[in-house]
């Protein structure tokens, strides 16, 4: 389970350090083989082990791509999805395309997400986050699905 909130730095090559409480856990579930693609909803990006981006991809190919909704999301998250390994010193290089998406500078935010992580742009997650909290309790769209969790 990829969980948690870390704050890191980008280094000047693009490269971030994972967090050494998932490397183990990364060597074993994806040969430290990920996938870094665009949100497409926020300006973060989407950082999978390979077996989880590869069961996402394969359903996000069999949409039609006569739907302009399916094809939208087709062009962007598997069009940017790049691969990415962990190298022997713990360190993962971000894409020029993928940092320049997310507007990536030197503080960085690495959330874990379950089965994936988001990487956020230090200033960016502050103001998305407050804007969460800030919306907490207004939520219109609530599902009966969320209702049902007790936390």
């Amino acid at each position: 389970m990829l969980r948690g909130v870390h704050s890191l730095a980008l280094d000047v090559k693009g490269r971030i350090a994972m967090p050494s409480k998932y490397r183990t856990l990364l060597e074993q579930l994806a040969n430290n083989q990920l996938v870094i693609t665009i949100d497409t909803e926020s300006k973060c990006l989407l950082i999978y082990p390979l077996a989880e981006w590869d069961l996402i991809q394969e359903k996000i190919s069999a949409l039609s791509s006569f739907n302009k909704a399916a094809r939208r999301i087709q062009r962007l998250l598997i069009g940017y999805a790049t691969d990415a390994d962990i190298d022997t010193a713990g360190r993962l290089l971000i894409a020029g395309p993928l940092r320049e998406y997310a507007q990536l500078d030197k503080k960085v935010v690495l959330l874990g997400q379950g089965n994936k992580f988001e990487l956020w742009s230090e200033s960016l997650w502050n103001e998305a986050r407050d804007e969460y909290i800030a919306a907490a309790g207004t939520d219109a769209a609530m599902t009966a699905e969320l209702e049902q969790i007790s936390l």
